[in-house]
């Protein structure tokens, strides 16, 4: 069976939150999805790492998937790179809507337990039409930061999924071209999430932790040693399959705040 255009945007939303070493068949969130599309598991882990032979990064990383790709997965390719703010959030309608009513909630792609239903915050009537695309948009940047980062907080290593951020470095309000870039986010709890936000802590060159003068100034407070200066100077954890902040990012948000 041929794969359609909507397939293979679904697939690329799926390939985008997953790392490579998970494009296996027997993979849950690939059982999932390969079931809600009448497909089998093998053809869409197939299809993953045919996609994953025209992606750049992976190549440089010296991966390079399977070399069966066809036309439209080139084309669909292509299309979804020179508009991601576009065909993103419209990939995760599609994706959504295979598992739930995507105007009520969304979903959750979690490697080893699957793709679990997650409600929407909810929003006024009026509100819907100026808010679905952002939303779907933030879902996707959201499902793509936190399993990159293996659903672990990049500084403290909290693995609670319910207390994690996918953090920008440069605003969604003030950087439209790079709100869905995936080294434009870092996995935080939220405490880390809101200080980073608030420039109480950066990370230098080598995406070591920095804390701000401000923060150091209520030094000795207990909470604020056990929370923050505990891990300062100590890197980002980035899974060995994961890909880094983008170092120029990190540099642009230091500077904001007049950190380090």
């Amino acid at each position: 069976m041929n794969w359609t255009r909507d397939q293979l945007l679904i697939v690329l939303n799926l390939y985008h939150k997953i790392p490579f070493g998970l494009f296996d068949k027997g993979q849950k969130v690939i059982i999932d999805l390969a079931k809600a599309m009448n497909r089998t598991p093998g053809s869409v882990a197939m299809k993953l790492s045919n996609l994953a032979s025209l992606d750049p990064a992976l190549q440089l990383r010296g991966i390079k998937g399977l070399s069966s790709a066809s036309r439209l997965d080139r084309e669909m390719w292509a299309e979804f790179h020179a508009n991601v703010g576009e065909m993103a959030p419209l990939s995760q309608e599609k994706f959504d809507s295979l598992f739930l009513d995507a105007t009520t909630g969304t979903t959750e792609i979690i490697p080893g337990k699957g793709i679990l239903p997650r409600p929407a915050v909810p929003v006024g009537p009026t509100e819907v039409s100026t808010l679905t695309k952002r939303r779907r948009g933030q879902d996707y940047f959201r499902e793509m930061i936190l399993n990159n980062y293996g659903n672990c907080c990049a500084v403290t290593g909290l693995p609670l999924r319910e207390l994690l951020i996918a953090s920008h470095i440069l605003p969604w309000s003030s950087h439209e071209n790079e709100r869905l870039n995936v080294r434009n986010g870092i996995c935080l709890n939220r405490l880390h999430d809101a200080a980073f936000d608030q420039g109480l802590i950066g990370f230098d060159d080598d995406l070591r932790l920095i804390l701000s003068s401000r923060l150091r100034s209520s030094l000795p407070q207990v909470a604020i040693e056990q929370s923050f200066e505990a891990f300062e100077n100590q890197q980002l954890n980035v899974p060995a399959d994961g890909f880094a902040p983008d170092p120029g990012f990190v540099k642009i948000h230091r500077f904001r705040f007049h950190l380090g």
